[in-house]
């Protein structure tokens, strides 16, 4: 039997170059912003670049977009050392996803291979990079530069693009940043100037300048339509007003082409502009969804999304739940056209908005709650043909009409504070010989002053409250008196109507606006009459 040869056994020992660095940036979290720790640890062994921290795929692909961006830099690509290179975006239980963290993932790893070296506190890094280290834009920019603020940073660095909407917060210094190179360039202390290794290029050292603090110019919503381009409708015109001074909502019923979208479209310029903590609250919301399109959203917003869009789009969710229609038209209006043809979903989705004020999404992956203050104008037709009542024949079945109509329940009835008749306007009317109506600035002033009262009505009475329609049953008790014999007439009336309790409380808040916009301490009979005289029909609902 033939022995193996013993071999003296040699232990050899290898010192691998340990490196780690941390740096900084951030992620929406719903419409709120959460910091993010970007961890990078370099160690000997077979090649291997991976992210962990439950990133997504945007997020899994930055490994290439980061490698290129670093050698099109200059510098040597991860993916041309044998090493193991670990990315690690801290907390781990918080699901990350977007391209926010391509620039702090380029800064880590630079820092932890000593091709460069800065000081990271307090800096936050948020940026997408192209393959050529050019920066890109991302969404989300105002929130999460507030975040930062709160926290305690003191320099951002953000794309050209974003630096704008970052420059809103105060307290701050915004960088914009072209590409990387200039990031490098900016960071580098003086000393380090030169190559620090033979394979690191000369990078001179210079600064970034500042973004400087933009300047806000608070205006009203443009609208190609005013209100007195649009001849007759008098009435619909007053109920327009009476919903902008109150922010109460509103409904139009009457044929096709009688005017009702745009009185709807002239609605939007009634409104005040927005204070600046509400365009922050706006533009941070727009920001997180993605349609921002200027640097501050200072007019209410106006949505009008068509009668085919799906519940998700309008109510807001999807795996991680995203704001939709109803929370885009926060602090503003949300324009339904052909109300009963929008998906049933959709329609008693608003149930909790219209009551609320917001609205709540639960998904298997999370739930949220997001804001929706907004003004709702539904506009219908009064039958599937649109002729019930008009001049021209309806040529609808009983069945149909009966269909129709239960598309709009009883409970979103309720919830709407004003039914307003579009009836079909006389041709001489149409033809100019009638007086033309008041100009939407003349009517917004008057808005205006209405709103003005309000809100010293509800400081008196230590309510934060700036419009009626946000008065609540307690507070209705307590602040909207009115005379024994008006109280009588309007129990009496409510009997009539069979008015369920909150429509009851509906018409107080309505009648408190009219007499505001007449300038009345009182509520008077004739405003409580007014305000009764917008509760639905009964072939409605």
């Amino acid at each position: 039997m033939q022995f193996l040869q013993k071999e003296p056994l040699i232990f050899v020992t290898i010192i691998l170059r340990m490196s780690f660095a941390k740096v900084q940036s951030a992620q929406v979290t719903l419409l709120d912003a959460s910091i993010i720790d970007v961890e990078v640890d370099l160690s000997g062994g077979l090649h291997a670049f991976s992210i962990v921290g439950l990133p997504d795929k945007a997020i899994e692909e930055a490994k290439d977009r980061v490698s290129s961006a670093i050698k099109n830099t200059g510098f040597k690509s991860p993916k041309a050392k044998n090493q193991k290179t670990v990315v690690s975006l801290a907390p781990a239980d918080i699901r990350k996803e977007g391209t926010h963290f391509d620039l702090a993932i380029a800064l880590g790893y630079l820092l932890a291979s000593k091709n460069i070296s800065f000081k990271p506190d307090a800096r936050l890094f948020l940026g997408e990079l192209a393959l050529n280290g050019k920066m890109r834009p991302i969404t989300g920019v105002l929130p999460l530069v507030k975040r930062a603020k709160a926290t305690g940073f003191t320099e951002i660095f953000v794309p050209p693009e974003n630096a704008r909407e970052a420059a809103l917060i105060d307290g701050i210094t915004v960088y914009p940043v072209q590409n990387l190179t200039e990031v490098i360039a900016h960071l580098i202390p003086k000393t380090l100037e030169k190559d620090i290794e033979k394979n690191i290029p000369y990078i001179e050292k210079r600064s970034l300048s500042a973004q400087p603090k933009t300047e806000v110019v608070f205006s009203v919503h443009e609208s190609s339509i005013d209100l007195s381009d649009i001849k007759g409708q008098e009435s619909a015109k007053r109920g327009l007003e009476i919903a902008a001074a109150g922010a109460h909502n509103i409904a139009m019923y009457g044929p096709p082409g009688t005017g009702k979208t745009m009185l709807a479209r002239a609605f939007a310029a009634l409104l005040p502009p927005l204070s600046f903590d509400e365009a922050l609250e706006v533009t941070a919301i727009h920001s997180v969804a993605g349609v921002l399109k200027e640097d501050l959203v200072t007019a209410p917003p106006f949505r009008s999304p068509h009668h085919t869009a799906s519940h998700i789009s309008i109510a807001g969710g999807g795996t991680i739940p995203k704001p939709g229609e109803i929370t885009l038209s926060h602090r503003g209006v949300l324009f339904l056209d052909e109300f009963p043809e929008f998906e049933h979903r959709v329609i008693e989705g608003l149930r909790q908005p219209l009551e609320d004020r917001t609205i709540s999404i639960t998904r298997v992956k999370g739930s949220a709650s997001f804001p929706a203050q907004f003004i709702l104008i539904a506009a219908m037709n009064p039958c599937p043909c649109g002729n019930y009542g008009s001049r021209r024949e309806c040529i609808c079945t009983p069945q149909q009409l009966i269909k129709y109509r239960r598309k709009i329940s009883g409970p979103i009835v309720d919830r709407i504070d004003m039914w307003v008749e579009v009836s079909n306007v006389e041709y001489k009317t149409l033809a100019g010989e009638g007086r033309r109506g008041a100009t939407s600035t003349l009517v917004r002033e008057k808005i205006a002053k209405a709103r003005k009262k309000q809100e010293e009505r509800f400081k008196k009475v230590g309510l934060l409250h700036k419009t009626n329609s946000e008065f609540s049953a307690r507070e209705i008790d307590a602040h909207i008196k009115l005379p024994l014999e008006l109280r009588e007439l309007l129990n009496q009336s409510a009997t009539k109507l069979n008015l369920s309790g909150r429509a009851y409380h509906r018409v107080l808040k309505l009648a408190r606006t009219i007499a505001d916009l007449e300038g009345s301490e009182d509520i008077t009979q004739s405003h409580l009459m007014e305000a009764l005289s917008y509760r639905p029909k009964a072939t409605l609902g």
